[in-house]
């Protein structure tokens, strides 16, 4: 005569997962990410769809480097531009920011656009004739 599994209980399976240490009494202490990263340490951000990359430095009118100025750029790739990435990265204290990661070839090259506040500026830079890119864009107020 087969026996029959017995259920386990929710009391069972709740001790079991405090021993484990799953439940944890006390909260974790909090991170300061700023600790961890530096406001020189220039951001990257990798698009995994090829072997070339863009590096930036973001400046003010003024030429002054811009902290954390937001860098998007949208890339359709390979056959029919089927394949599509959005990408967007903040730059550091000296204004610098890195895409990789980026496609050898895109249908149209690629526009990067860059924010801060009420300013903006772009880019234009083809891969396939550019692939370590290196630019500076200068942000000016935006027109509407």
């Amino acid at each position: 005569m087969k026996s029959m599994p017995q259920a386990i209980s929710p009391f069972a399976i709740l001790l079991t997962a405090m021993m484990l240490g799953v439940f944890s009494p006390t909260p974790a202490p909090a991170q300061n990410s700023e600790s961890k990263t530096d406001a020189r340490t220039v951001p990257v951000i990798d698009g995994g769809a090829g072997s070339c990359s863009a590096d930036f430095i973001v400046n003010d009118g003024a030429g002054a480097p811009v902290y954390d100025a937001k860098i998007r750029v949208h890339i359709d790739y390979r056959f029919g531009g089927f394949h599509k990435l959005d990408l967007e990265v903040g730059t550091n204290a000296e204004g610098k920011a890195r895409f990789t990661g980026i496609p050898e070839k895109t249908k149209r090259g690629l526009t990067y656009y860059a924010t801060h506040a009420d300013q903006q500026g772009s880019a234009f830079i083809d891969p396939a004739s550019n692939c370590k890119a290196q630019m500076t864009i200068t942000l000016q107020k935006k027109t509407e």
